[in-house]
């Protein structure tokens, strides 16, 4: 399955590759934290205010399981359900297949932040791996929050999301998961003092206030 996955993804990177060659890399914002630490909110915002396209991990995975016909819908559908991570090859060339789309359609949109990625260290070698000196990683973007914050806003969303993991058992095992998995990336990424932290148990707005601080000062 993820031979043929490869031999799709094949097909497309020769377009993607030569197009890149002849503008500059994409700009990327990772954007980390615990489930319900307010990321996708904290991303709509950020896309109102700033030149950056929304690329989420979480939701390209959850569009290409419902998508008709997807050889790797159920495969999906079996991690996210265990709290598990996806494997990389398959989030690598979803994401990568959502910045060729949008450069294709307009070649100044070039920033993009990826939110829920990399989650751990086979997403990061995935990454460097496929994605070395193809575009440019300038900082992760940390939403730092307290686990209780995390699952009591992930229940509320629960309530109206319609999201089969928005639920206390799948939301322990993704904590889990997080706690094992991603946050040794983000302090992988702040020995090289790539990490903005924004305390996310704040409101809303108060959040956004903290990040555009960072972005400003980022250019």
């Amino acid at each position: 399955m993820i031979a043929r996955l490869f031999s799709n993804v094949s097909q497309r990177v020769p377009s993607f590759l030569y197009r890149v060659s002849l503008m500059m890399n994409p700009q990327v914002v990772f954007v980390l934290g615990g489930p319900g630490a307010g990321k996708g909110t904290q991303c709509s915002k950020i896309v109102e205010s700033y030149s950056y396209t929304h690329l989420s991990a979480g939701d390209l995975l959850r569009e290409e399981r419902a998508r008709e016909g997807s050889e790797f819908g159920q495969l999906i559908a079996n991690y996210i359900k265990e709290g598990k991570i996806v494997p990389v090859e398959i989030t690598i060339n979803l994401l990568r297949k959502a910045m060729e789309d949008t450069m294709n359609q307009d070649d100044k949109k070039f920033r993009f932040l990826i939110d829920g990625f990399p989650r751990n260290e086979d997403n990061l070698q995935g990454w460097n791996s496929v994605m070395d000196g193809k575009a440019d990683v300038k900082f992760v973007l940390f939403f730092d929050c307290g686990n209780e914050v995390c699952i009591d806003r992930c229940l509320e969303r629960g309530k109206s999301s319609g999201r089969t993991d928005d639920n206390r058992e799948s939301l322990e095992k993704r904590i889990q998961t997080y706690l094992q998995s991603t946050q040794p990336i983000i302090k992988l990424y702040e020995k090289q003092g790539k990490v903005r932290t924004v305390d996310a148990s704040r409101s809303v707005d108060e959040v956004f206030a903290q990040v555009k601080t960072i972005l400003d000062k980022e250019g």
